[in-house]
């Protein structure tokens, strides 16, 4: 399919890597077993005592709330991210609505955002009383399409979030520059590609503010929900603890309105044990996705996941594009191999958007995509046969 043309060829290394560890793999003559999406499970079993060191030590502190741990992962997420701070809240969802407030968005006004992604880029817009404004995505990477903002933006329009899916980097430099010309902030919603790269640089150090999920099912997930703000500004990241905290610029001084929205110490330990770990997860996820593309590629009608030149992907999900997606989820779930659809419906068309008046068709690249993505098992733990099973399940329903 045109939209794959030269994955193999940014792949080849890659490819290579991945012959290696399932030409190693021993082979097995038991029953297959169930694949499950993502085997969280299988993660706790190689680092729990890591983890519950971690936590004891919050419990003997009895210090739970804006600590040591919470100031140290904000340092080393700063770090890996290449900026100055980070910000610690207590979910993606709140990172996304703090950043926008200390961006100066207010009621009335609009944002412009991809229709294609989870609804809570949407309803951080909404929560502070703003507008969402779509713009369609490229059909190749999912991501926001740079060329279709001139023709989104209003008087209006205040800010810009450039969502990093399924673990690839939205096409920033243009999105910069659009924005720059506007005099508009952007804000990357990077709650899918922590680790990510674009043309060298890290997701996160990008637009004026980068907003963290650490939901659990993330490449690094807490034990519930935790979020973080990273930006290289000290007047954002200031108003960021500001916000995060009941808007106090002082104990018991509120400037202005703010939120309780507080990255809490057990999580922020947890997540400083899985951080140790996230390259070597991450590796394991490339050689992954490596594995399935050399598997899927060329077969007709699948699409692999593309990674254009200068991107280092980190696959948060490995998603394919496929006609009859429906059919195939079910062939999967009946053979017990776990797959998802990230997103069924664009958010355009969610219930909640109605009154907003816009109808199908309207965003021909995010609607076609919500039709036909589907999300394969993906996590670090994945055997080299749950890939080949997987594959020749795929390969089998779309040559039959």
């Amino acid at each position: 399919m045109r939209l794959i043309d030269g994955v193999y060829s940014a792949n080849r290394e890659r490819f290579r890597l991945a012959d290696e560890a399932m030409s190693a793999q021993p082979q097995t003559t038991s029953l297959p077993g169930p694949i499950p999406q993502l085997d969280l499970a299988a993660q706790y079993a190689a680092i729990g005592a890591e983890i519950r060191t971690a936590v004891d030590r919050v419990l003997a502190s009895q210090h739970f709330v804006l600590g040591p741990e919470g100031v140290a992962f904000e340092q080393e997420i700063a770090q890996l991210c290449g900026v100055a701070h980070g910000v610690g809240v207590a979910s993606g969802t709140d990172a996304l609505i703090l950043a926008l407030r200390a961006c100066g968005v207010q009621a009335g006004d609009e944002v412009l955002i991809p229709p294609f992604t989870f609804v809570a880029t949407g309803s951080a817009v909404s929560a502070l009383g703003a507008k969402p404004v779509f713009a369609d995505i490229r059909p190749d990477t999912y991501n926001l399409d740079p060329s279709d903002l001139a023709r989104r933006i209003t008087p209006r329009t205040r800010a810009i979030i450039a969502v990093h899916l399924y673990g690839l980097a939205c096409d920033m430099d243009p999105i910069l520059h659009f924005a720059r010309a506007h005099n508009l902030p952007v804000i990357e919603d990077n709650a899918q590609s922590i680790g990510a790269t674009y043309k060298g640089r890290k997701t996160g150090s990008l637009g004026d503010a980068a907003c963290m999920s650490f939901y659990p099912t993330k490449n690094l997930g807490a034990y519930g929900d935790a979020g973080m703000v990273v930006t290289n500004s000290n007047e954002m990241a200031g108003r960021l603890k500001s916000l995060r905290n009941h808007g106090q610029s002082a104990k018991y001084v509120s400037s202005e309105p703010g939120w309780n929205s507080r990255l809490d110490e057990i999580q922020a330990a947890i997540l400083r044990v899985k951080l140790r770990h996230l390259p070597e997860w991450q590796g394991a996820r490339q050689a992954h996705a490596a594995a399935y593309s050399k598997l899927l590629l060329g077969i007709p009608g699948v699409a692999p996941p593309l990674v254009p030149d200068g991107y280092e992907h980190v696959f948060h999900q490995y998603t394919i594009r496929v006609e009859r997606r429906d059919a195939l989820l079910k062939i999967l779930s009946d053979r017990k191999i776990g797959s998802a659809v990230y997103y069924p419906v664009p958010l355009h068309l969610q219930p909640l958007y109605v009154a907003l008046g816009y109808r199908a068709g309207d965003f021909p690249h995010a609607e076609h995509a919500a039709q036909e993505v589907l999300s394969l098992p993906m996590f670090p733990e994945l055997r080299p046969e749950q890939i080949t099973r997987v594959a020749e399940t795929v390969s089998e329903f779309v040559t039959h």
